[in-house]
């Protein structure tokens, strides 16, 4: 759903960058496109801490004195969850959250029916048209 960061995301995050800065936040970049083929514990994935990677499930934090995210992917039975959490510490961790989490629920929505549509054509495709695209 990053790997092909759009002009629009780009310029969200250079917006988030450009204000948040003001008031000490550190400025993330947004995401970079790059695709990656293993990650470990330890590693970043753009602005993201890798906490916990195997097989089934990866949990990706950014922690700083404003806020914590979380976010978790875990596959198990075919069924893929992923969990997102914010945890503010403070005023202007909650004042934040108020236009990103607004902003949060409109970009989700759209990556996820992106993902599906993206998912229902790699299904629908001949055999041997799926390992190349997976």
């Amino acid at each position: 759903m990053t790997a092909e960061p759009g002009p629009f995301m780009r310029i969200a995050f250079r917006t988030r960058d450009a204000i948040s800065s003001l008031f000490g936040v550190k400025r993330i970049g947004g995401f970079s496109g790059k695709r990656r083929e293993a990650v470990q514990a330890g590693d970043r994935l753009d602005f993201f801490l890798v906490e916990h990677s195997a097989p089934d499930m990866l949990v990706l934090t950014e922690r700083d004195r404003h806020l914590d995210v979380m976010i978790c992917l875990s596959i198990a039975d075919h069924l893929l969850t992923i969990t997102a959490s914010v945890v503010t510490h403070n005023a202007f961790g909650r004042m934040y959250m108020v236009p990103v989490g607004l902003a949060h629920k409109l970009i989700v929505s759209r990556d996820l029916r992106r993902l599906k549509r993206r998912l229902a054509e790699i299904v629908s495709a001949p055999s041997s048209e799926r390992i190349s695209d997976a």
